[in-house]
């Protein structure tokens, strides 16, 4: 069926990785309205590499739908009214469908800790921060808060570009602790030849111009990176919804709102739970999946429930290093990791194989 004559009118909001991919696959069959600001891809995989002044212009929105039906409305998502199957957005417009794709994504929660939202800079802020490193009239120190994956990656590709500044890591926990101990321990030994301090188990309880208060101590930094966890946009609660206690939109094994079946919910934004492997993680690694599927879905080529199993994961450690740890179907650690070189090139034809799924 051509695609401009199903009548169906399909939005989607967000253009992450989830949402372009479910709106390029559903515009092999359906014309598909992307609601999103930016005009080109933020690549959020390389926000690290960003940050060190490492960074490129990544793809067009409109380079990665050229040729299909996808009309790209540079516009925000502000309010949603499902019973009236209307998006209302930013410019003072609205977008009514029959079938709405709510994939918005996650953003860097703040945690409520003071000063941290006026005085700290998120990895969405990334060339802020590289404006501000540059433009520093000496060499400081730069303090990165988290000790998850971003965290490890904005910290070690800060200190590698940056050899001249001081960087530390700080985290409430384990620095790398969700990685088995071979993962670990090799995180640590990067992060110790990078020079890079280590807090553990240090939480945070305020960020000021000149450092942060812990529950170790002061410590001094003349930059604070947050790299704390992630948080959903409340939107999806806020229109009623059914969400969880995280504010994720809660989905039937075909990505449906259990609440409004014309809502698919995909990506970060949805508690995607599958039979054998559990609630999925945020991650690129989940969304791209369930927008291929979507995509699919939307088109008319398959009608299966959505699958998923986990594989691996990986994490950049500079230009020079990185860590591919394996790890069962339902996420939980094996033993096996490949590191140094081998876990540099296996990350690097991961992020470069997302990027080219997308065009």
């Amino acid at each position: 069926m051509s695609s401009t004559t199903t009548g169906q009118r399909i939005v989607v909001l967000g253009a992450g990785y989830a949402g372009l991919t479910a709106a390029k696959g559903a515009a092999r069959r359906h014309a598909v309205t992307l609601v999103a600001p930016e005009d080109r891809l933020l690549h959020r995989v390389r926000r690290h590499e960003t940050a060190a002044g490492r960074g490129r212009d990544w793809p067009a929105v409109s380079e990665l739908t050229h040729g299909l039906p996808v009309t790209h409305r540079r516009a925000r998502a502000v309010g949603l009214d499902p019973a009236a199957h209307r998006v209302h957005l930013d410019d003072g417009t609205g977008l009514e469908y029959d079938t709405l794709v709510y994939a918005l994504g996650s953003r860097t929660a703040w945690h409520g800790v003071p000063g941290a939202e006026r005085h700290a800079y998120s990895a969405e802020r990334a060339t802020e921060l590289r404006r501000r490193i540059d433009t520093a009239e000496r060499p400081g120190t730069l303090a990165v808060v988290g000790g998850g994956a971003t965290g490890i990656e904005l910290a070690t590709e800060l200190a590698e570009a940056h050899p001249r500044w001081k960087v530390r890591i700080v985290a409430s926990g384990q620095v790398g602790g969700v990685y088995s101990a071979r993962g670990r321990a090799h995180v640590r030994r990067v992060l110790a030849r990078l020079g890079v301090a280590v807090h553990e188990n240090t939480t945070v309880t305020e960020v000021t111009p000149d450092g942060l208060r812990t529950t170790a101590g002061p410590l001094g930094a003349d930059v604070t990176v947050w790299a704390a966890s992630l948080e959903v946009h409340p939107l999806a609660a806020e229109a009623g919804l059914a969400v969880d206690e995280h504010g994720r939109a809660l989905v039937d094994d075909r990505l449906r709102s259990v609440s409004h079946p014309d809502v698919h919910v995909i990506g970060d934004a949805a508690a995607v739970t599958v039979p054998g492997v559990g609630t999925l993680r945020m991650g690129c690694a989940t969304a791209l999946p369930q927008g291929r599927y979507l995509g699919r879905l939307l088109a008319g080529r398959t009608s299966e429930p959505f699958a998923f199993r986990y594989v691996v994961q990986c994490v950049s450690l500079g230009r020079r290093d990185g860590l591919l740890q394996v790890v069962g179907a339902d996420d939980s650690m094996r033993p096996t990791v490949f590191t140094g070189t081998a876990g540099r090139l296996a990350k690097a034809a991961i992020v470069t194989a997302v990027l080219h799924s997308l065009k």
